[in-house]
């Protein structure tokens, strides 16, 4: 009967272990429900290495995190649904812009304040957008001008 009770223990301990994990995951990735926060909208030209998940950021802080993308197909632009936390209220006139932790890391979404008295109400459109630079893009045409001569140099003799 003692075998019997700590078998049941033991698999409460692990069950419960599971559940607490989950629930830890599930916070971390912005699944979950969070009544503190408000949505606001934006429309880029491209969300490269954005997810809905991604982070919000302020400042570097992360502030939100992406709701929902989705392509408008009157425009061709990807629309963007962010959450941010209540007590981070940005001027209307704020920026929102695609960014990247660097030459390795994962692109976020970073917010630029304004400095209008108004502020953005929830379900506002954030009209100020850049969407992400492709590193490749980039390179692409680094490599193909540093090839080719200068057309305002003076022609060798």
């Amino acid at each position: 009967m003692a075998e019997n009770r700590a078998e049941v223990l033991a698999g409460a301990a692990v069950l419960a272990a599971a559940i607490g994990f989950l629930a830890y995951a599930m916070g971390g990735t912005g699944l979950t429900a969070d009544a503190g926060t408000y949505p606001l909208k934006a429309s880029f030209r491209s969300v490269e290495g954005i997810t809905a998940g991604s982070d919000v950021r302020l400042a570097g802080v992360k502030v939100g995190s992406i709701t929902s993308l989705t392509l408008n197909p009157q425009t061709f632009f990807a629309d963007a649904t962010i959450s941010i936390y209540n007590n981070i209220q940005l001027p209307d006139d704020s920026a929102i812009l695609i960014s990247s932790e660097g030459l390795l890391g994962g692109n976020f979404v970073e917010l630029i304040p304004g400095g209008s008295l108004d502020n953005l109400a929830p379900g506002a459109e954030i009209e100020d957008t850049q969407g992400s630079v492709s590193l490749i893009s980039l390179l692409m045409k680094f490599v193909s001008s540093s090839g080719s001569p200068d057309p305002a140099a003076p022609a060798a003799p």
